[in-house]
């Protein structure tokens, strides 16, 4: 079973159901089993990082599927600390995976780091802060990846992480618009006024952590429980994937057990076909009656313009 495609304003379309790979353990056959059965059982898009340590088992599970590299859908993501050596990353990431080109590639977050510091992924002060690179400009950083897209090593570039004051910064100068904007969306974060917003500038969101993060109360959510029983849904995580799909929102589900791969495509495709304008009514007004919860917030130390961020956390 395939999922449907949402076209992108470049002329591109990217399957609304990918295989997430985040917090898979690198230098294991873990994710490699992962991806082989993901695209075995009908994923056809796989979303990658460099910061996730784990893009050459990717890589691996990518050709031992069997499936074309033509047939897949690859994104990774720019890290902070290679804002000022964007093709560098760039080439990382293709060598690790083993291709030739992306299909997406994202600013991972709008937050340069020092790539001098402590660390080549994480610098941090002496004083504990995470050590920014504040002299980079993240107008520059975009005029960057868009110098990917004219060398045809990747061919669509986008953003993870941009709130609409991101969005301003980059947009007046930018000579490609960001196809895509990847983001915690989920049930008790929907983001609504963001989406609004994506949507006027056609920018596709993707959703990350769409069931929420690690020991997240979504899936005893009451309404949508409900939901799932009142249409003979198989679980509430199938109404948690499908309410995103039914907002044409690209979803990334993260699982290494076969069965919940399978499940969470199969059952996301079946909710988005039963959900009614009624139910996403309902489930759009769940964060808004007093579950709002944002689960992933690093402490950048400066606000990157989101809406229920803590300042604790800047």
């Amino acid at each position: 079973m395939l999922s449907h495609l949402i076209a992108l304003h470049n002329g591109q379309t990217v399957p609304a159901i990918g295989l997430g790979t985040w917090q898979s353990e690198p230098n294991t056959s873990e994710i490699t089993c992962a991806v082989e059965h993901g695209l075995k059982v009908g994923y056809r898009h796989i979303d990658c990082a460099l910061f996730y340590g784990n893009e050459k088992e990717i890589g691996d599970g990518v050709r031992a599927s069997g499936i074309p590299r033509e047939e897949v859908f690859i994104t990774s993501k720019l890290w902070g600390t290679y804002h000022r050596r964007v093709e560098e990353c760039l080439d990382l990431t293709l060598a690790k995976l083993g291709t030739t080109y992306l299909d997406l590639y994202l600013i991972h977050w709008p937050v340069p780091l020092n790539p001098n510091g402590s660390d080549p992924l994480v610098p941090i002060l002496p004083n504990g802060n995470i050590d920014l690179d504040e002299s980079r400009d993240i107008r520059d950083t975009w005029k960057a990846m868009e110098a990917m897209v004219k060398k045809g090593k990747v061919k669509a570039i986008g953003t993870s992480n941009f709130s609409e004051m991101m969005f301003e910064k980059i947009l007046p100068t930018a000579e490609i618009i960001p196809a895509v904007n990847q983001l915690e969306l989920h049930l008790y974060n929907p983001q609504l006024k963001l989406l609004d917003y994506l949507k006027s500038k056609k920018i596709v969101p993707q959703a990350y952590s769409p069931l929420g993060s690690t020991g997240a109360p979504l899936l005893t959510d009451e309404s949508a429980t409900e939901i799932a029983k009142k249409r003979n849904l198989k679980s509430t995580s199938d109404v948690l994937l499908g309410y995103l799909l039914k907002k044409d929102i690209v979803i990334i589900p993260k699982s290494m057990s076969p069965s919940r791969i399978e499940s969470n495509l199969t059952g996301a495709l079946e909710a988005y076909n039963l959900l009614t304008p009624e139910d996403i009514k309902i489930l759009d007004g769940v964060a808004a009656g007093g579950k709002q919860n944002r689960f992933i917030m690093p402490h950048w130390g400066i606000d990157i313009g989101f809406d229920n961020w803590p300042a604790s956390t800047t």
